[in-house]
């Protein structure tokens, strides 16, 4: 099954959405103007329940089917982030310092074209529940939607997601069972010292210099206290210390963050980080303020609900354009708390050859669009008439 005719058809309408909304980013919480504008459409296409507000600015719409049975989660990301953009389309951001550099625009655009679609057809038995979800971009806004009761209000069984992946050709899927993206912690480590002349060492603890042995020894986490068959990343992304050259400080910090895909590597990855910041501060008489904030988990898929998801992926793509094992990815995704919370799939849609994520020049593909959609609308119908 190729793509399907009218998801070719609101190619064009769908694209003028995704540019709308890809001119007005908005940042974590702070949706209010998109949500906005997915539960008016959600309205407009008949769509039989839009609740606002689930998870402080998630949008939730239920279409109910020819019959009665479970219900099915759909999810897109509705935030963007605080970046410049230098793509000079059209169509670039109208905010300063605020872009979608990671396509949720795009994704957004492609569940309300999904929910057009389904909302006219309705061939399928039981419920599906598009889920517009705030704030990913690291304020947790699909822990906030599972903590607000969504899962239970609207009786969801099964729940699934879809990023764009610049790199993978437009038309290709590619997904994993088990652990698809990582768990993303986070640190801020202080050392205190005692500061100083610098031509006289001696009579200082230099909070420099012993911060540079810890951050040195923390890559020992990974080559030498992980099991070397499993992923753990380490990473300094900044180190502040002193203001002039002839100076030794009184104190130094660090900040960065820990990648993991397996629970026991993410607690021996924390216990180990302790151990050696702690260690070496007091073996120079140092003090050191640790501070190890666990952000999202482990983004697991579920066994049964990937191998649907590989089934409806290939009869919109063909099995040759469907990647059914790909490598783990040790970026962070908030989609885990859904996926803790019900069984379901997290699966890449190829955006083709672009700027990467995160990037000032990125923006999503338009030509995905229609494959996008085709996927959500054949996962949701091969679910609910299984």
């Amino acid at each position: 099954m190729p793509i399907l005719n009218r998801a070719a058809e609101l190619q064009d309408e769908v694209t003028e959405w995704r540019r709308y909304i890809h001119t007005r980013p908005e940042l974590m919480y702070a949706v209010e103007n998109t949500a906005a504008f997915v539960a008016e459409k959600l309205r407009a296409f008949g769509v039989d329940e839009v609740v606002t507000g689930i998870g402080r600015t998630g949008v939730v719409g239920l279409i109910r089917g020819k019959g009665e049975g479970r219900t099915v989660g759909l999810r897109a990301d509705m935030d963007a982030l605080p970046l410049t953009e230098i793509t000079g389309k059209p169509w670039a951001s109208e905010t300063p310092g605020k872009m979608h550099a990671c396509g949720h625009d795009g994704h957004t655009a492609m569940l309300l074209g999904a929910a057009k679609y389904l909302a006219e057809t309705r061939n399928f038995n039981g419920n599906i529940a598009v889920i517009f979800q705030p704030a990913e971009e690291g304020g947790a806004g699909g822990d906030a939607m599972v903590k607000d009761g969504m899962m239970e209000r609207f009786r969801i069984e099964e729940v699934y997601g879809m990023h764009n992946l610049p790199g993978l050709p437009v038309g290709q899927f590619a997904i994993r069972k088990g652990a698809i993206m990582a768990a993303t912690d986070e640190f801020t480590v202080t050392i205190k010292g005692r500061g100083g002349h610098a031509a006289m060492p001696h009579t200082t603890i230099d909070p420099i210099a012993i911060g540079a042995q810890i951050v040195t020894n923390l890559q020992l986490i990974a080559s030498r206290s992980a099991n070397p068959l499993k992923s753990v990343v380490v990473s300094v992304t900044k180190f502040n210390g002193g203001n002039a050259y002839n100076v030794i400080p009184n104190d130094a910090s660090f900040v960065g963050t820990v990648r993991t895909l397996d629970p026991e590597i993410r607690d021996l990855a924390e216990r180990r980080f302790r151990q050696i910041v702690s260690g070496i501060a007091a073996s120079h008489d140092a003090e050191a303020d640790i501070q190890f904030h666990r952000n999202y988990p482990v983004t697991v898929n579920h066994a049964d609900e990937t191998e649907h998801a590989i089934a409806a992926a290939s009869d919109i793509a063909g099995t040759a354009n469907v990647i059914p094992n790909i490598d783990p990815m040790m970026g962070g995704e908030d989609f885990s708390y859904m996926l803790n919370a019900r069984p379901g799939a997290f699966i890449f849609v190829g955006n083709g050859d672009t700027a990467g994520l995160h990037n000032p020049a990125y923006d999503f593909n338009d030509e995905a669009i229609a494959h996008g959609i085709s996927y959500w609308v054949r996962l949701a119908e091969q679910r609910l008439n299984a």
